[in-house]
């Protein structure tokens, strides 16, 4: 199946506007992220899904520096952004990641492709129990899915959060988990929401990237490890809820 990874990224973050250019060591965070997903075998192409918005002209230009696909699209559509960014660029397989995951670790996206591949299942993710910390957040699903996902569901909150219709109906579609070794570090923030976040996050790329840039999960807890005041840089953020309660 082509595999494609899908980022999607926008500069109108409402709590962090620009967060996804941000820089830490040297380049942007959206570039450390495009690096990242480059490394991971499994995955024929990686596109940045945007909007049309005339603000998102420096994503479309950082996509054209480092040779990666770009897709605008709606802003609060997201799944019909990611759709059109997945038939736009012929994948039968997306991967979805969004654009405040930096952080995002080679290894775990091989191990979620790896899994679904071997489950036959419809969806299979990493978060649908939180084992990883926030950050390495990464779904799987075929275009098809999704395809038909979008005749199902005009709902904002489906529309806004691409794959939440799928994992709502495991009654329509077969569900996989993969499952981290540390599931204690779920608790963890890796994710680029607020400045905190932006100060932990800079601060591993800053600590690790100069004698590795190819580090991964396994080198950024031992560094939260040996420090463990960096992890409570963020601690007392909250997860902004993805249905109102």
């Amino acid at each position: 199946m082509r595999t494609v990874a899908t980022i999607e990224a926008r500069m109108t973050s409402s709590r962090l506007p620009g967060k996804v250019l941000l820089p830490a060591a040297g380049k942007p965070l959206l570039e450390h992220m495009i690096e990242r997903l480059r490394r991971v075998p499994e995955l024929d192409e990686v596109v940045i899904a945007t909007t049309e918005d005339a603000s998102s002209e420096p994503l479309q230009e950082l996509a054209d520096r480092l040779g990666v696909g770009c897709f605008r699209g709606s802003e609060d559509d997201v799944l019909a952004r990611v759709l059109g960014a997945a038939q736009a660029y012929d994948a039968e397989l997306i991967v979805e990641t969004t654009g405040d995951c930096p952080l995002i670790d080679p290894a775990t996206v091989s191990r979620v492709i790896e899994r679904f591949h071997a489950t036959g299942v419809d969806y299979c993710s990493n978060n649908l129990e939180r084992t990883f910390p926030r950050g390495m957040d990464t779904q799987a699903f075929p275009t098809a899915v999704l395809a038909e996902v979008a005749t199902l569901t005009q709902d904002p909150h489906d529309r806004e959060h691409v794959s939440l219709y799928i994992y709502e109906h495991p009654e329509r579609y077969s569900l996989e988990t993969v499952r981290f070794e540390r599931p204690e570090t779920g608790a963890l923030r890796l994710t680029v929401d607020t400045e905190e976040d932006y100060e932990l996050v800079r601060t591993i790329f800053d600590e690790l990237y100069p004698a590795n840039p190819a580090f991964g999960l396994t080198e950024i807890l031992a560094l939260l490890d040996a420090r463990p005041e960096l992890a409570a840089i963020n601690q007392h953020i909250e997860q902004k809820a993805i249905r109102p309660t």
